[in-house]
C-alpha cells in the first residue's frame, strides 16, 4: 500500500507566526503602560498616606498648643493616620511574600 506524499503550504506557517509576533509585541506596549500607571498609583497612595500623617501631627500639635479643635477631630485624624499607615505596610508585605513567591518558583 501507497502512501500519498503530504507536502505542507508553508506560507500558513509563516502568517501564523507573524500575526503571533504583532499580538506579543501589543501586548508587551500594554504592559509597559499598565507598569508605569501602577506606579503612578502606588506613589499617589503613598503621597496620601503621608498626608494623612502629616494633617494628624498638625491637629495634634494645635490640640497641644490650645487651638480651637475638637478633641474628637484629632483622634479622627490620628486614627485615620493609622489605619492608612497599616494598610501600607500589609500590602507592601503582600507585594514581599509575592516577590519571595516568585524566587521559590522553579523553572
Amino acid at each position: 500500500m501507497k502512501v500519498n506524499e503530504f507536502t505542507p503550504d508553508t506560507s500558513i506557517f509563516k502568517k501564523i507566526s507573524s500575526d503571533m509576533f504583532k499580538e506579543d509585541s501589543k501586548n508587551t506596549e500594554d504592559a509597559v503602560d499598565n507598569v508605569s500607571s501602577f506606579g503612578n498609583i502606588l506613589k499617589d497612595k503613598l503621597s496620601q498616606v503621608n498626608s494623612d500623617q502629616i494633617k494628624a501631627d498638625e491637629s495634634i500639635d494645635k490640640f497641644i498648643k490650645g487651638d480651637d479643635v475638637d478633641i474628637h477631630d484629632v483622634m479622627l485624624d490620628v486614627q485615620q493616620a493609622k489605619m492608612s499607615l497599616e494598610l501600607a505596610v500589609q500590602i507592601r508585605n503582600k507585594f514581599i511574600d509575592a516577590y519571595e513567591e516568585l524566587n521559590r518558583t522553579q523553572i
